[in-house]
């Protein structure tokens, strides 16, 4: 079976009988936050009962740590799942993709039968998105996604613009699906997000504990919409008990976690920067990413000569508009990162 996503330690332990250094998957290099670890032990004693099928604690604090209504937020078995629910709620006939983009919302339209049109975003203009985006979107399309920032370019797109293609797609009659899964690693995370518009019934917002929270293995997202309907059909198009126990207090848990959080962006932010200048002076190319991640281009061999020194990155050969000179690195921690750096410089050698 192919995997197409990062983060694949098993294969590589499989493999090597150890553990990699992954800079593959785009999750806090922070770990687990002790709050949250404490919590998931804790629901232990609750294992033996159902989970809340409709999450009721966690929705009420995160309509408070979001500022939105309760009935404006749905939970789901990670983004991946709401994405998937979505996509077999509303049934769009067309849906228009940037490419390059997360390779899961394609995954999900495929599986409706869903026509999947692309917006090949231009490499002299560093893949940024841009009004042709906008212009693409007509009476046809049914659903658009737009990945903010976006993965694996690490681009952002400037909330005017975002504004005005919600403004198009309300025009068109299709639903603007906005994917913030990484847009809390910026410090001006609120000044950039899209929750501000969520008056529009065309607009729903993905977010995941996953990433900022260091919480990939217990699988927690929500997605904010004032379209209470597509969202009552988005819980009914999957299995009731979508959010364990476990993952519920987890995440009721990470929400107390600011000072965890100011950590992570402090982190990101410091070190973002001087990997960036590190790969360049390696004469590569690096995009001027906004996200906890890097996007860059390199000899196609480069993967597979970092693999046995135990480093892994995340290829990018398989997104539409992307070929296998690119390549995407989280950002990590300062020993980390330059454990990357020297690893490059033996290999490029």
């Amino acid at each position: 079976m192919q995997l197409v996503h990062g983060g694949d330690w098993a294969g590589y332990r499989a493999q090597y009988g150890q553990d990699a250094l992954d800079f593959s998957a785009n999750v806090s290099p922070l770990g687990l936050p002790e709050g949250v670890a404490k919590a998931i032990t804790a629901a232990l004693t609750t294992a033996d009962r159902y989970p809340d099928p409709l999450c009721r604690a966690l929705r009420a604090k995160l309509a408070a740590h979001e500022q939105v209504p309760m009935e404006h937020i749905l939970c789901g078995n990670g983004a991946a799942d709401l994405i998937f629910r979505l996509v077999w709620a509303a049934k769009p006939r067309t849906a228009l993709l940037p490419a390059p983009t997360f390779a899961e919302y394609a995954a999900a339209l495929e599986t409706a039968g869903c026509t999947i049109r692309r917006h090949f975003l231009r490499e002299s203009e560093d893949f940024a998105v841009t009004e042709a985006f906008i212009s693409a979107v007509d009476e046809d399309t049914d659903m658009v996604f737009l990945c903010q920032p976006n993965n694996p370019t690490g681009q952002l797109t400037a909330l005017p613009l975002v504004e005005a293609l919600l403004h198009r797609c309300e025009a068109c009659g299709a639903l603007l699906v906005v994917d913030e899964c990484f847009l809390d690693f910026l410090p001006e995370s609120e000044a950039l997000t899209a929750k501000k518009l969520l008056a529009s019934p065309h607009l729903i917002i993905l977010k995941a504990f996953t990433k900022l929270y260091g919480m990939a293995g217990v699988r927690l997202g929500y997605c904010l919409c004032s379209n209470i309907a597509l969202l009552e059909k988005m819980q009914a198009a999957g299995q009731p008990w979508a959010v364990s126990s476990l993952a519920q207090a987890a995440g009721l848990a990470a929400l107390d976690e600011a000072a965890y959080v100011a950590q992570v962006q402090a982190l990101i932010a410091q070190q973002r920067p001087i990997l960036r200048d590190g790969l360049r002076a390696l004469g590569l190319r690096v995009l001027d990413g906004s996200a906890n991640y890097l996007l860059f281009q390199a000899p196609e061999t480069l993967g597979d000569a970092l693999r046995p020194r135990g480093i892994v990155l995340r290829g990018c050969g398989n997104y539409p508009g992307l070929d296998s000179s690119w390549y995407r690195t989280a950002v990590r921690t300062a020993p980390e990162n330059q454990q990357l750096i020297k690893a490059l410089q033996e290999v490029l050698a």
